[in-house]
């Protein structure tokens, strides 16, 4: 799986010699673009416990019925969608960093949108403007961070991406078990704040601005970033306006991974892992559970680890290894634990004895045990593994990209 040009394994932009540069102000930039995938976990994450609290509202106060609830949490993935086209195209014609800008407005707008809905269509117009923004963060932030970063650190600070979606999905999740929907939307508003605030004061990248011929800007977004401005290299000439071309898709080297990453990642979202994630709290009361958002706080929790712990592995490991250890186990994992979920609705449905009387924070000592605990602590255990597997997934996506931009030569239309 090595690419035919040896160039192609260069990094973008880097010091001879593998010098280290002098500043850090790298981290602090990466940071500030990386708190666009923590407003887009929170985006994701926060129809979760909002539903349940839109629910239980008393009338006249507004409220959401099973089919506008349905809606709530899915049409983000509609306003998503179209944001990864607007994103794309922005990338390359506003820039990285005026992108990052552009996409923290609908980030706030949405949520202001929501913490003052009169009515459902305002809920719904919300969360697809938070939809729009998360497409945009979702393809702009990686790109922004992979170009800022030097080769020592590119590994480490293209991992924080996924990392922060889960840290934000997991914020959301802890922040609704103590705000009801409308000041939990408030919140949602802070990181895209930050971020607008600490981008304006963050460079362009460099590489942007030498396909630019702009370098006397790129010189000094490397002075900024690395400390130095000398004797860097610049990226090949011409390598940012190479065309697609239909024909190219007859090559076996071109098809065949272009095919095998998109079945990836179609069969990662049909595997459910959204709805989890949107509907984790609504998913463990249907099941009749006391303390559904603690349950959905531990299987947040449980996600974060197994990102972390999956963004080592692929460093460590190689990606074409995680790969391949990703598929038939963690597969095996999440049929395991969706079928074990699924057991666990048909044992307590019409019992008396459910989980809906077990606490699970609750002390062994002071319950005695009894079949319902057992059964609690069945469902959570397998949304756990499920969990687990699908940020193993999440990790073999990234992998799989990787794989993509090493065999297509027009990698950078699919990942930048």
């Amino acid at each position: 799986m090595t690419p035919e040009n040896p160039e192609e394994t260069q990094p973008l932009l880097g010091p001879p010699g593998g010098s280290a540069p002098l500043s850090r102000r790298v981290f602090l930039a990466a940071f500030a673009a990386s708190l666009g995938p923590l407003s887009f976990g929170f985006a994701l994450g926060y129809s979760s416990p909002a539903i349940p609290s839109l629910r239980r509202a008393p009338p006249p106060a507004l409220r959401l019925d099973d089919a506008a609830a349905s809606w709530f949490g899915a049409i983000v993935t509609l306003g998503a969608a179209a944001g990864g086209v607007l994103g794309g195209w922005l990338v390359d014609r506003a820039g990285r960093k005026l992108s990052l800008l552009l996409c923290s407005a609908p980030f706030v707008g949405g949520f202001v949108v929501i913490t003052a809905a009169q009515n459902v269509w305002m809920l719904l117009g919300g969360r697809l403007l938070t939809g729009l923004a998360c497409g945009i963060a979702s393809l702009v932030a990686p790109v922004y961070i992979s170009e800022i970063a030097y080769p020592a650190v590119r590994g480490l600070l293209g991992s924080c991406v996924q990392l922060m979606v889960v840290t934000g999905i997991l914020l959301a999740y802890l922040a609704g078990w103590v705000l009801e929907w409308r000041w939990l939307a408030i919140l949602g508003c802070v990181p895209a704040s930050f971020m607008l605030l600490l981008m304006c004061y963050m460079p362009e990248t460099p590489r942007f601005l030498l396909t630019q011929h702009k370098h006397q800007e790129a010189m000094a977004a490397m002075q900024f970033l690395w400390g130095s401005e000398q004797s860097w290299e610049e990226p090949p000439v011409g390598a940012e306006h190479q065309g697609f071309q239909l024909a190219q898709l007859r090559h076996p080297g071109v098809y065949k991974p272009f095919i095998i990453g998109i079945l990836l990642m179609a069969f990662q979202q049909l595997s459910g892992i959204n709805a989890v994630m949107f509907y984790a709290e609504t998913i463990f009361e249907e099941a009749k559970f006391k303390d559904s958002s603690v349950a959905s706080i531990i299987v947040g929790i449980i996600q974060v680890l197994f990102t972390a712990m999956a963004a080592l592995i692929m460093d460590r490991a190689g990606r074409r290894l995680l790969l391949t250890l990703s598929g038939e186990p963690e597969g095996v994992v999440m049929v395991f634990s969706t079928s074990a979920f699924g057991a666990y609705f048909k044992l307590t449905q019409g019992g008396p004895s459910n989980s809906s009387h077990v606490a699970l924070l609750t002390p062994i000592s002071m319950e005695p045990p009894s079949a319902s605990v057992g059964l609690a602590w069945l469902a959570v255990g397998s949304m756990c593994l499920f969990i687990a597997g699908g940020a193993q997934a999440l990790r073999c996506l990234l992998a799989c990209l990787c794989l993509l931009h090493l065999q297509c030569p027009f990698h950078f239309v699919l990942c930048p």
